[in-house]
């Protein structure tokens, strides 16, 4: 069976400990989708020069976050790694050197979802990180090479924000600011036609873009989700909402909406 891809937009990482609608939508993944042999995420919180993926057989549960409540700190997500999986990644990729890192956990963008699809903690967790230095074409084209995995029982799963602008972002007034839901909306106009061409370069979708992605690092992982989706596979949208100038807005791919 081919596993299907999905582009999660994980937000707040109190996300991983309010049961919201966003942690509900994420519980409810985990229970209709296919049952996965192992994930693989491309999280926007691991950026490396070069791209890695993580080697061990017991990733810890990275807190790379300040701020927030103590209850979130002592969140624990004791997923085992896959070093098999890992090795097979830099096997696939063949373009560069995939370097494999034994010391490497797992970081919000991974478990602060991951958390409600499989609370038992008990599916193999794989990251692969993002060189954000690169352009979007340099993703795309890496993603493609990981296309295999899908039939292999492989779970991609990417994780990020489509439009993700903390420094103009509201907590008091968390109304959609106007130039976020309008680069909302192009981006799904834009991933329903399959324009992935024009995706990959984001900074030419005009000004509103570039307010929604100041730094590529929450865009990128969605790019990943994109270049695995098959010719006759549909994209479908969910947790579509923007929080002032943040959206949650998420694509499923190779599964009914």
């Amino acid at each position: 069976m081919k596993m299907p891809v999905l582009f999660v937009g994980h937000g707040n990482s109190m996300n991983a400990i309010e049961r919201n609608e966003f942690f509900r939508s994420w519980q409810e993944l985990g229970r209709r989708l296919p049952r996965p042999k192992a994930v693989l995420c491309v999280s926007a919180h691991w950026e490396t020069r070069g791209i890695c993926v993580t080697a061990t057989g017991k990733p810890e549960t990275i807190h790379d976050f300040y701020g927030f409540p103590k209850a979130l700190f002592d969140v624990q997500y004791p997923a085992p790694g896959d070093p098999r999986l890992a090795r097979r990644v830099a096997q696939l990729v063949s373009t560069l050197n995939v370097e494999l890192d034994p010391g490497r956990g797992l970081d919000h963008g991974a478990w602060s979802v991951l958390i409600a699809m499989y609370p038992a903690a008990d599916v193999p967790i794989v990251q692969l990180s993002l060189d954000t230095s690169q352009p979007g074409i340099f993703h795309y084209a890496l993603a493609r090479e990981l296309a295999p995995l899908r039939d292999e029982g492989i779970l991609v799963m990417a994780s990020g924000n489509m439009v993700h602008n903390l420094r103009l972002f509201s907590f008091h007034d968390q109304r959609p600011a106007p130039w976020a839901a309008a680069c909302d909306a192009t981006l799904r106009e834009r991933i329903l036609a399959r324009d992935h061409e024009s995706l990959m370069d984001y900074d030419r979708l005009g000004p509103d873009s570039r307010l929604a992605v100041p730094t590529p690092e929450h865009y990128y992982p969605m790019l990943y989700a994109l270049a695995l989706q098959e010719a006759a596979e549909q994209a479908s949208f969910f947790n579509e909402r923007v929080i002032s100038a943040i959206s949650m807005t998420s694509v499923l791919i190779g599964a009914p909406p």
